[in-house]
């Protein structure tokens, strides 16, 4: 019994820290929350009952009062996009509250190429450059471009390949601008993950840090191959050209 009260408790406490919050709140910082207001002096036992409680109690606290919430038929409800939460309106409610606030002014939509280079990355990431164009079939840096402008995409490294290419993968952004609560609320697309693509070569190091071969991991059939541009074995250039007379005529034999 009391630990139904304190669940009851808690999911007031987090409505209000939302209620009363001007931007999203993670369970982070709702958790970091209730440890301050517990860690204060003088602070009554039923505050400091909340000090360091566990993530999932939280989330699942939350997802209870969103399911309250929807389930009341209220004129918003509580959402969670990109592991933040926050009470928002619902979309039927658009003109009433466009024509009381107004409407921001947002960035241009997606072209439909930054829409599919988009969705490559979503599915694929890390992916690089070259894998994208792979699935896609046209050159895309001026889409990756637009798309870590918008900041829907950022740099996830370089792969441990040949020429060691960048690695892209979404942002925080990319899942508020569609919604999304985190990646595996993607639609399903296991198609798009199938897709092959051809990845170059992993690169041969002798320790960790190098980027190329040691002299003795050259094979025979390396070592011994001709520099680009040496003429073929057997010949000399320089021995076997055709002497000259001063007038730049062949010499007599």
């Amino acid at each position: 019994m009391v630990q139904q009260l304190f669940f009851m408790e808690l999911k007031f406490i987090l409505e209000s820290l939302l209620i009363a919050s001007p931007k999203p709140l993670s369970v982070t910082e709702l958790r970091d929350t209730l440890t301050k207001a517990a860690d204060e002096e003088g602070a009554p036992e039923h505050v400091k009952a909340c000090r360091k409680l566990p993530p999932e109690e939280l989330e699942e606290t939350l997802a209870e009062l969103a399911r309250e919430h929807e389930a009341a038929g209220r004129s918003f409800t509580l959402a969670c996009v990109a592991g933040s939460w926050q009470f928002v309106t619902k979309p039927e409610f658009g003109p009433w509250l466009r024509a009381f606030v107004g409407v921001k002014s947002r960035p241009p939509k997606l072209s439909q190429p930054a829409l599919e280079t988009l969705a490559v990355i979503a599915y694929r990431q890390p992916a690089t450059r070259a894998e994208i164009e792979q699935i896609r079939g046209v050159a895309v840096d001026a889409v990756v471009l637009t798309l870590k402008e918008r900041g829907l995409i950022c740099e996830a490294g370089r792969a441990e390949v040949i020429g060691r290419p960048m690695q892209y993968a979404t942002t925080p952004a990319f899942l508020e601008y569609f919604g999304l609560k985190g990646l595996e609320d993607l639609p399903a697309a296991d198609e798009l993950r199938r897709i092959p693509v051809q990845r170059p070569e992993q690169l041969v190091t002798a320790e960790a840090g190098a980027a190329t071969p040691a002299p003795e991991q050259l094979s025979l059939e390396q070592a011994e191959a001709p520099a680009p541009g040496a003429p073929p074995e057997g010949t000399a250039a320089a021995a076997t050209e055709a002497p000259t007379t001063p007038e730049g005529g062949p010499a007599a034999a």
